[in-house]
């Protein structure tokens, strides 16, 4: 067929060179013409109808791959085969487009099979078993490996030799790839530790100063790990960090069910003292502790009564303080507390008495883990508790201030 083209073109009075170039020229402009029409039919007719029957479909897969353009990436191989078949009509620069065509084919294969991972990844994010074991790190290494070899392939096909020498003489090159690719290297370490000891997993709460850190863990890839900080700016850190530095990790308060509320609150010891019985009877008032009184009241009496106590001086045998009583108060608040675990760690305890007063320590543990709701339940429980201070005739230290003096100042002059 080629040679009755050449032919038809003498006969139309070209000289034989003339009608060999002008041949090559048509074929060239046929082969163009062939290769964008098969383009068309596999981008536009094609890729179209394949996309409007996967939007139908029930499935993940496909809308996966749709919508990582890999059905989009494997058209791209129609033009190139086109040139590949064509190659022998051009016999002087067949072996030139038959390499081309290979290297354009192996590229558009490196780039299909960069988007089917990627897809894998998206479905993969979707199960409950992603966050505890990613796996976009081990794909980015796939990838990192298939470009590696099809580096080596397209080398091979330009310079028409075969891939396994290439292959052998990598070894030689083992010290410069481990520097250039230190940092996945690393990465590829630690990100394998990070999932099999399960340090870190999407979703986490993590805190890590040196780098900024403190919000979800919303991304772990090869190198880096993405998180979200509560003032939903991203801070993106070393993969190897979190392996070679400490964090902090709170995903054992989350799955434990209770979020700690510790807090205490200084009581200014001056205000400390027995609970005389005027006290003793407005303390019975309160309907949280007058079981407990009554209890203790009982308790007492007995003992004094019998080591015959004097108890005409409240200093002499056991006898009640307004300090006690208002711990037993805070015990009984926290208790009746819907929102406090009663199946956690529960104290309500003195702390060594500092300048500032006798701390009393509130060492217990939030049903809800919610920032926002744990935050507003610890607020609700030290309002109160902060009101019904001086209910037991005691104070809450604090620093003097400016009306302090001013009132100082008042009395002086």
């Amino acid at each position: 067929m080629v040679g009755d083209l050449q032919r038809w073109l003498i006969d139309l009075g070209l000289s034989e060179t003339l009608s060999l170039y002008l041949r090559w020229l048509i074929l060239a402009l046929g082969v163009i013409i062939l290769a964008y029409i098969s383009s068309v039919i596999t981008r536009r007719i094609l890729l179209v109808a394949l996309s409007q029957l996967i939007k139908r479909t029930q499935t993940k897969w496909d809308d996966a791959l749709l919508r990582r353009r890999f059905f989009k990436r494997i058209s791209q191989f129609a033009p190139a085969i086109v040139f590949y078949l064509c190659a022998p009509l051009f016999p002087p620069i067949e072996d030139v487009i038959t390499r081309l065509s290979y290297v354009y084919m192996v590229l558009v294969g490196l780039r299909a099979l960069g988007s089917f991972l990627n897809a894998v990844n998206d479905i993969y994010i979707t199960y409950e078993i992603s966050k505890q074991k990613p796996i976009k790190g081990y794909l980015q290494v796939a990838q990192i490996i298939a470009a590696a070899f099809a580096i080596l392939i397209i080398i091979a096909a330009l310079f028409n030799r075969s891939v396994w020498p290439l292959l052998t003489g990598l070894g030689a090159m083992t010290a410069v790839i481990i520097l250039v690719f230190r940092d996945s290297i690393l990465g590829l370490v630690a990100s394998v530790q990070l999932t099999n000891n399960e340090m870190v997993r999407i979703g986490d709460w993590i805190e890590m100063p040196k780098y900024g850190a403190d919000g979800d863990v919303i991304d772990v890839t090869l190198t880096t790990v993405k998180v979200q900080n509560w003032d939903k700016t991203i801070t993106t850190i070393p993969a190897y960090a979190l392996i070679s530095d400490s964090f902090k990790n709170w995903r054992g308060m989350q799955e434990s069910g209770g979020r700690r509320i510790k807090r205490a609150l200084n009581i200014d010891m001056s205000s400390i003292k027995f609970v005389n019985p005027a006290m003793l009877e407005k303390f019975k008032k309160y309907q949280l502790i007058r079981d407990y009184l009554e209890s203790k009241e009982k308790e007492i009496a007995e003992y004094n009564k019998e080591h015959k106590i004097d108890t005409s001086e409240l200093i002499n045998g056991r006898n009640l303080t307004n300090i006690g009583t208002f711990r037993a108060y805070v015990v009984a608040y926290l208790k009746n507390h819907p929102m406090i675990h009663k199946k956690m760690t529960f104290l309500v305890r003195h702390l060594p008495p500092t300048p500032t007063g006798l701390p009393i320590e509130i060492y217990v543990f939030s049903k809800d883990q919610v920032w926002a709701n744990y935050e507003a339940i610890q607020a609700d429980i030290f309002d109160h508790i902060l009101a019904v201070v001086p209910l037991f005739e005691l104070r809450v230290f604090q620093n003097p201030t400016g009306s302090d003096f001013r009132e100082l100042a008042k009395t002086r002059f």
